[in-house]
């Protein structure tokens, strides 16, 4: 006694084709080693027409990676957080600090002494 339905056993809604013939050939690719400063070394496959890219980011640790196994790129140098104030202090001396301090309190004494209302 055979049952409606059986046709579709074992696959579910919406399921595509089944193995490779349906789906075509698979591009041709090239496996490409790429190393870190830290030693990690792992592979990359891109299309054999693509452009492989000198370096890539290691997945492992975020640092720059090189196809170089005996030399690969040193570790980016990361420079301290610098704050507003330290960023003038190089542009500017304590005397011109002085002198442009001196300044600008004598132009609101001046303002306040005229009778200009200064918050």
């Amino acid at each position: 006694m055979a049952q409606g339905g059986n046709a579709i056993r074992g696959s579910r809604v919406g399921a595509g084709p089944m193995g490779e013939a349906e789906r075509g050939e698979a591009a041709p690719r090239q496996a490409v080693a790429y190393y870190c400063s830290h030693e990690h070394r792992f592979v990359v496959t891109f299309s054999v027409e693509a452009t492989v890219p000198d370096s890539w980011d290691c997945p492992k640790c975020g640092l720059p990676a090189s196809m170089d196994s005996d030399n690969p790129p040193p570790a980016p140098k990361i420079e301290p957080y610098k704050t507003h104030l330290a960023y003038v202090k190089e542009r500017r001396s304590e005397t011109e600090a002085a002198d442009i301090l001196d300044e600008a309190l004598e132009l609101l004494r001046s303002r306040r002494k005229s009778g200009e209302l200064i918050f």
